[in-house]
């Protein structure tokens, strides 16, 4: 069976970008280190895309080759033999996809979350049962034990949202997400009264794209935006589509994805409307309930 790709934390996609930096500024190529160390160039290219981390020989050998200071390079050594840490997934005994796991650590590190969904409560709010039924409903070849997993990472990951200095969180949906009866009635009622309760938090700012807004930028899919506290950590676009997993960190592709969150934003319902109207939706679904039971 082939090793597991390492998981890529802030941590290694810095030290990645520091040893990417070093090297154009020693005006070298990845031929030119590769003739003067011998370091296989796929190797170093693996190192410098934040897809494999140094062994500490092979850090010492670059950090000699560009002539790096001694507290760049101490600096360099401190990211490499931290660059693993992974938080509450070190101790979590689930086997989660790399790219799920990637964005779990990217997400558990970032100050602001931009999130828009086209079909689905954003993860971040949904309540278990609802995230239990996307679960099932998204992956229907997965037995018990995967979907259990994926539910209680889910759940871990909302502990963010509640903690002393939480997650920013801006969730733009479109409407259809509030009228898919995802897990039944019941599921789905609770889920609006969650959602509408959530949205009444400081940091949390949820709008909805009403139907009447007609087409827009959204509507190829959905996308989150990762920003992080620290400049020097550019922000990381996440895709989660039938194709796989994506992670987009170019320049040209954050601005793009930046101006269509803008756009978003502008064409939804203020933060206030849009919370009154979950709010009016779960109310509309317990008199529906009431009527029933009669």
């Amino acid at each position: 069976m082939p090793a597991k790709k390492p998981t890529r934390t802030l941590r290694m996609r810095r030290l990645a970008a520091e040893l990417r930096r070093l090297r154009d500024s020693a005006d070298l190529t990845r031929e030119d280190v590769t003739e003067a160390t011998r370091i296989n160039g796929s190797t170093l290219y693996r190192i410098e895309y934040a897809q494999a981390r140094p062994q500490l020989r092979t850090l010492h050998t670059l950090c000699d080759l560009y002539k790096v200071s001694d507290d760049k390079r101490d600096e360099l050594l401190a990211l490499t033999k931290n660059s693993g840490q992974q938080g509450w997934l070190e101790t979590y005994p689930s086997e989660l996809p790399t790219e799920y796991t990637n964005y779990i650590l990217f997400e558990s590190e970032a100050r602001t979350i931009r999130n828009y969904e086209s079909l689905f409560v954003p993860g971040l709010l949904q309540t278990e049962d609802y995230a239990r039924a996307v679960v099932r409903g998204t992956l229907p070849l997965a037995t018990d034990d995967q979907v259990e997993d994926r539910v209680r990472a889910r759940v871990k990951r909302q502990e963010l949202l509640h903690r002393s200095d939480p997650l920013r969180l801006r969730a733009v949906v479109d409407e259809a997400v509030l009228h898919r009866t995802v897990g039944g009635p019941r599921v789905m009622r609770e889920q609006l009264l969650h959602l509408a309760t959530m949205a009444k938090l400081p940091h949390i700012e949820l709008q909805v794209i009403r139907f009447g807004a007609g087409a827009h930028p959204g509507m190829p899919g959905s996308f989150v935006l990762i920003d992080f506290p620290d400049p020097a950590d550019p922000a990381v676009v996440y895709i989660d589509s039938m194709a796989g997993d994506l992670f987009l960190e170019g320049e040209v592709d954050i601005d793009r994805y930046s101006l269509m969150m803008e756009q978003l934003v502008g064409l939804a319902d203020s933060p206030d409307s849009s919370r009154k109207l979950v709010a009016s939706m779960a109310a509309g679904m317990m008199e529906k309930d009431k009527e029933a039971a009669e």
